[in-house]
């Protein structure tokens, strides 16, 4: 069920606005509703917190050994104040990763910097050298000199192949040569041949350059070196991460308060079974408190609280970031049924449940014994065992198929003429009671209102596209009553869907009532995957086996690829058929069957304002 909610205003005087909200976050009772924050203190939290996950990643990337990509070239030297620093950053020591875990924080993303730096002005060498590499080792000032004395000095490289010509009045040395270009220094006061491009002269000698490159990069390997062994303070980030995350909502939650005069107040909601809490909260602490019910136009958000043996299946709504609106009904019980049934025959393979059953059982027993830690792993148990039905009932283990195992189900599952036919007609029919249950669901809401006749009539149009899609694939005749049915039920549909006072705003819904009529033969058919999805999986793995048992070779020689190839294919299609649930089986339940029954998967999550890192 949902969890009926109030509106809850709080006020206390200004000077207390932290302390009240100090205990508010304690009761981890109600849901604010906090607004986007722009103050310095928010700003503030916001960046501590982004520093934290900069600081980890670096710690994760150096620890993974991910490279570090230079940033675009940049100019080709340093300039006074780049030269400077990087000199510091050779020469002094390096910032130790220690104190408290701002402190850490800081050294961390401060060793990454100056890696980045490095790595950058090592690229940037890397260039340099590459580019004063075919004019040799020289003496860098020489050049300067002889122009002081009226000979100028011009490094340049040629076009291969065609090398220039001294210009009249001046020398070329030809120095080296290669496929795309050759290299020589024009000596004298000339101009440079046609085709011919000056090179600038090199910053440092090459030697220099080399040894310069070699001091840099040693520095940043030094740096990644510390990053790696500073690894295991990722775990101590990962906790203050927590920290930060309540920091900052908590400084939202004090820059949503309104003001006036000596009075602050924020909103929020709490579960209407709690407010007996709130208000004894309220009374100890001198703080206003004006409870209400929700207006119809306001966004509530959502609490569910299914039974407890339903409980598990919030793990999938959260994995799935949907929740439905307020106003909208809790689907956990059909949601959880049809899932089963879906994962069972997506899956399909008895061998491949059992895998997974064995996989659960084993992590449900290693994880705490808390309802939340062991939620996914129940939720797995139902649905290993499902499948492990299914692929009873189908007959399919690890793609074979045991004439030892056969039994009446299985025959007309499999049966060589009407086996597709029927299992084709056995998807309609999950599909139809699905969808039903959805329209019939919405007409018990409505009753005694005339609109629960429109949700009969939609059972109606349901019931006969199954009748339609079962005889148009030639598993199903479609029955001549069937006919009036389909009429009376889009008469009840067109007539009572819609309240007179309604037409004015809402008339546009007859005019799509046709298309959403044919949209419900789509919506039958729809089903017909999980017969295509698991078929498919049998068959690949039926396929892996012949290969595997194909080699003509003796038995000690073709064990080895058996076992390999029957591993990596079945592992393909374990993967392949666990993907196929991800689509198949949350499409069906958060599509085909919340269209009908009108769950829009646009809810808030009830969040209560808490502290998830208690202090200690």
């Amino acid at each position: 069920m949902i969890v009926p909610m109030k509106h809850v205003t709080l006020l206390c005087v200004a000077d207390a606005r932290e302390a009240t909200l100090d205990t508010l976050r304690g009761l981890d009772l109600v849901h604010l509703n906090i607004e986007a924050a722009d103050s310095e203190n928010f700003r503030d939290a916001q960046r501590l917190l982004a520093a934290n996950q900069r600081a980890q990643w670096a710690l994760y990337a150096a620890h993974t050994g991910k490279p570090v990509t230079a940033a675009p070239a940049a100019a080709h030297h340093l300039t006074p104040e780049q030269a400077a620093q990087l000199e510091a950053w050779l020469a002094q020591p390096l910032p130790q990763i220690e104190g408290t875990s701002e402190a850490k924080t800081t050294a961390i993303l401060a060793l990454a910097g100056i890696r980045q730096d490095l790595v950058n002005e090592t690229d940037r060498l890397r260039r340099e050298i590459q580019r004063v590499q075919p004019f040799g080792d020289f003496d860098i000032t020489l050049p300067a000199r002889l122009t002081e004395q009226g000979i100028p000095v011009t490094l340049f490289r040629a076009p291969p192949g065609r090398f220039p010509p001294a210009p009249e009045g001046a020398a070329i040395q030809r120095l080296s040569e290669d496929p795309a270009a050759a290299y020589a220094v024009l000596i004298g006061d000339a101009t440079l041949p046609a085709l011919c491009e000056a090179v600038p002269l090199p910053e440092m000698r090459l030697n220099d350059l080399l040894a310069r490159e070699g001091a840099v990069s040693g520095r940043a390997a030094e740096i990644e070196a510390a990053l790696k062994q500073a690894f295991p303070v990722r775990d101590e980030l990962v906790k203050a991460e927590a920290d930060l995350k309540d920091q900052c909502v908590f400084t939202a939650a004090v820059d949503t308060m309104r003001e006036h005069s000596a009075v602050v107040w924020i909103s929020g909601w709490c579960p209407a079974s709690q407010t007996d809490r709130l208000r004894q909260t309220a009374k100890d602490n001198a703080w206003g408190l004006l409870l209400r019910d929700p207006d119809a136009t306001e966004n509530v958000p959502t609490l569910l609280d299914p039974p407890r043996w339903l409980r598990p299946t919030q793990f999938i709504f959260k994995g799935l970031g949907i929740s439905p609106t307020y106003r909208e009904a809790d689907v956990s019980l059909p949601f959880f049924i049809f899932f089963s049934i879906f994962f069972a025959m997506l899956v399909g393979d008895a061998c491949y449940g059992a895998l997974i059953l064995a996989l659960a059982l084993w992590g449900r027993r290693k994880v705490p014994p808390t309802p939340a830690a062991r939620a996914p792993f129940t939720l797995l148990i139902v649905f290993a065992a499902a499948t492990v039905v299914w692929g009873a009932l189908s007959n399919s283990w690890l793609g074979f198929h045991p004439d030892c195992l056969r039994h009446p189900v299985c025959d007309w599952l499999s049966d060589p003429h009407t086996g597709m036919g029927n299992t084709m007609l056995l998807c309609f029919t999950i599909g139809v009671v699905h969808l039903s249950i959805a329209r019939l669901w919405n007409a018990a809401v409505l009753f005694p209102d005339t609109k629960c006749l429109a949700q009969i009539g939609w059972v109606g149009v349901i019931w006969s596209m199954y009748f339609i899609s079962g005889s148009v694939v030639g598993v199903l005749p479609m029955p001549g009553f069937m006919k009036i049915v389909l009429v009376v039920s889009v008469l009840l549909i067109a007539l009572f869907m819609l309240k007179k006072h309604e037409l004015k705003t809402n008339g546009a819904d007859l005019g799509m009532l046709p298309l959403n009529v044919i949209g419900c033969l789509g919506d039958i058919i729809s089903y017909v995957r999980l017969f295509a999805v698991g078929l498919a999986s049998v068959k690949v793995a039926e396929n892996f086996n012949a290969m595997a048992t194909g080699f003509d070779w003796p038995l000690y020689l073709k064990i080895v690829p058996m076992l390999i190839i029957l591993l990596l294919g079945h592992g393909l299609n374990f993967a392949m058929a666990c993907l196929s649930v991800l689509v198949h089986a949350v499409r069906l339940n958060t599509l085909e069957f919340s269209n009908h029954k009108g769950i829009t998967w646009s809810g808030t999550r009830f969040t209560p304002f808490r502290q998830n890192i208690k202090d200690t």
